[in-house]
C-alpha cells in the first residue's frame, strides 16, 4: 500500500501525517522529521491535517479520522482505546491506564504501549503521566509539556 505523506507546522516543529485516501497510517513526532509527498494528500490525509491544524490552533479538541490497522498487540489495542477516552485537558497517570484495562500491574507496559502508538495526538498518550512527575514522550519533555499547555493542563 503506498502512502502519502504530508507536514503540518505546529510551534514545536512540522509534525508528519501519512496515510491514504481511506485511513491514517501514522503520525510522525517533530523529531522523526518525513519529506511531504508531491501533490495533493489523498482524502483522510488532508482530513487529519487539517484537523491538527485546529487542533493547534486550539479550537478542536477531538479528533474523527479513521486510523488504518496496524500490527499491534491486544493489549496495546487496549491500551490505545484507553488513551481515546481520556479527555482533553485531563491526564491520567500510567497506572490508572493499566487498571483501566485490568492490568494493575502493568505500568510500564503501558509505557511501552505509548511509545508504539502509530498515531500521537490522535491518540492522545501525552496525555499520560507519571505519578512523581511529566513522564517520557517519544517527541521529547518539550513536546509533552507543549501539548499538554495547550490543553490547559500544567503539570
Amino acid at each position: 500500500m503506498e502512502t502519502f505523506i504530508t507536514n503540518v507546522p505546529s510551534p514545536v516543529g512540522p509534525w508528519a501525517v501519512e496515510g491514504t485516501a481511506e485511513a491514517i497510517t501514522a503520525i510522525h513526532l517533530p523529531d522523526d522529521r518525513r519529506r511531504a509527498s508531491r501533490g495533493t494528500p489523498p482524502r483522510a490525509v488532508k482530513r487529519a491535517a487539517t484537523q491538527l491544524e485546529e487542533y493547534f490552533k486550539g479550537t478542536r479538541r477531538n479528533f474523527d479520522v479513521p486510523r488504518a490497522s496496524v500490527d499491534a498487540t491486544a493489549f496495546q489495542r487496549d491500551v490505545w482505546d484507553a488513551l481515546v477516552d481520556i479527555p482533553y485537558g485531563e491526564v491520567r497517570t500510567y497506572g490508572e491506564v493499566a487498571r483501566s484495562v485490568d492490568r494493575p500491574r502493568a505500568s510500564r507496559a503501558v509505557g511501552n504501549a505509548n511509545h508504539a502508538n502509530p498515531w500521537p495526538i490522535l491518540v492522545p498518550c501525552h496525555r499520560v503521566v507519571s505519578t512523581t512527575g511529566l513522564g517520557g514522550y517519544g517527541g521529547g519533555d518539550e513536546v509533552k509539556r507543549f501539548l499538554l499547555d495547550l490543553e490547559g493542563v500544567h503539570y
